[in-house]
């Protein structure tokens, strides 16, 4: 595993995607066509639109926060992979006109799982000792 200053660099790929999508995507500023697909669901009320987005969103960044931790790596990847698989559904499902390119999702998706999968294979190496 590639390591630059005690940091695993995959699982930092990961995080990194878990805060842009949490974070920017869904708290602060947002994105229209998220909150468009969230608006979509059937049977949300209008005035959940918003704390829903923002606990998805907090979501997000917590999973990412764990992802670095390296703790259950294992159970990490199944709540990663259950999620990834249940927001494309929704997405395709119920706000499928607000997704440019479905394909283009689709096939990230399945790139960013297969390295959530490489992240969760390879536990994080022991800490040096000053003895070795």
């Amino acid at each position: 595993m590639i390591r630059s200053g005690g940091i695993r660099l995959p699982a930092a790929a990961v995080a990194l995607v878990w805060w842009y999508e949490g974070f920017w995507c869904k708290v602060w500023p947002g994105r229209a066509d998220q909150r468009e697909i969230v608006a979509g669901l059937p049977l949300l009320p209008g005035w959940a639109v918003t704390p829903l987005l923002l606990a998805i969103g907090l979501a997000e960044v917590a999973l990412g926060v764990w992802v670095l931790t390296g703790r259950r790596a294992r159970a990490a990847a199944v709540v990663q992979t259950v999620l990834v698989v249940g927001f494309n559904a929704g997405g395709l499902l119920f706000g499928a006109a607000q997704i440019p390119e479905p394909g283009r999702l689709v096939v990230q998706d399945l790139a960013l799982l297969a390295l959530v999968w490489l992240v969760a294979g390879k536990p994080a190496a022991a800490p040096r000792t000053a003895a070795g």
